[in-house]
C-alpha cells in the first residue's frame, strides 16, 4: 500500500540529515513498504544547507522537498506536504524523529489494517518525565481545556506523530491554523464530521530527545486560535 511520510522542517538541530536517513531506512525495513518521503522546508533555515540537502539526496534519491520563502508555521508546512502526498496512507512527524520507529509503525499498522481513518499518537506517562516542567504544565492544561470546552474523547491532540487514510485528507487540508494547534483543529474537525474515525495510538518518546526552549510569543496567538474553535463549536 503506497505510503507518504511528511517531515515539516525549520531550523533543525545539526546532523538532522543523518537522523532522517537512519530513521527512514529503519521504516523501510520494518514496514516493508515503499515510502514517499516529503521534506517541507518552512522558510529559510540556518541549519538546512545546500550540503545537507545534497547528502540527503545522495542517500535518498527519490526524496521530494518543498520550500517557500518565509516561516509560515508547522501547520502550514504540514498541509503543504499532505497536499503533495500521493500515498493511500499519509504519516507526519517532526524532522528529528522524536518518537521511536516502533511507534511510527504502530500508527501505520492501525491505518493499514483499516481500523480507523486517522491514527493519532498519544503520549504515555514516561513522556511527561522527559519534558521541561513548563511544557508539561501547558500540555496538561490544554488537555483539560479540550475536555471541558470541546468535549472531545481524545484530549492529547498535540503529539507530533499522526497518520491518516485518504478519506481524511480533505478534512486535513481544510484546516486553517498555521502553527501548533492545527493538530487540535484537525482532530476536532474529524469528530465533528461524524464519518471520520479517530483512534488513539500510544507512542513512545526517545530518551535522547532534546526539547527546544518554548517561544512564549506563540502562546497568545494559539490561545486565540483555541478560543475560535470553542466559539465555532455550535456552528
Amino acid at each position: 500500500m503506497p505510503v507518504s511520510l511528511i517531515l515539516p522542517c525549520y531550523n533543525p538541530q545539526q546532523g538532522w540529515e543523518i537522523v532522517v536517513c537512519t530513521e527512514y531506512r529503519q521504516l523501510l525495513l520494518q514496514t516493508g513498504e515503499v515510502i514517499e518521503l516529503i521534506l517541507v522546508l518552512d522558510g529559510v533555515s540556518k541549519t538546512v544547507t545546500e550540503q545537507s540537502l545534497f547528502e540527503l539526496k545522495k542517500e535518498i534519491p527519490d526524496i521530494k522537498y518543498i520550500q517557500y520563502p518565509g516561516n509560515r508555521g508547522k501547520g502550514f508546512a504540514t498541509r503543504a506536504g499532505v497536499s503533495a502526498a500521493s500515498g493511500d496512507i499519509i504519516l507526519y512527524t517532526d524532522v528529528d524523529f522524536p518518537y521511536t520507529v516502533a511507534s511510527i509503525c504502530e500508527v501505520y499498522n492501525a491505518l493499514k489494517n483499516n481500523t480507523c481513518d486517522v491514527a493519532a499518537g498519544v503520549k504515555n506517562d514516561a513522556y511527561y518525565k522527559l519534558v521541561p516542567a513548563m511544557r508539561r504544565i501547558i500540555s496538561r492544561m490544554l488537555r483539560w481545556l479540550i475536555s471541558m470546552l470541546l468535549s472531545m474523547p481524545l484530549t492529547d491532540t498535540q503529539c507530533g506523530l499522526k497518520g491518516m487514510r485518504k478519506a481524511a485528507k480533505a478534512t486535513f487540508l481544510n484546516t486553517k491554523i498555521n502553527r501548533y494547534l492545527f493538530d487540535l483543529e484537525f482532530i476536532y474537525s474529524c469528530y465533528r464530521s461524524g464519518n471520520i474515525s479517530v483512534k488513539a495510538i500510544p507512542v513512545v518518546l526517545k530518551e535522547d530527545v532534546r526539547f527546544r526552549s518554548m517561544n512564549y510569543r506563540i502562546l497568545l496567538p494559539e490561545m486565540v486560535n483555541f478560543l475560535k474553535l470553542v466559539w465555532n463549536k455550535g456552528r
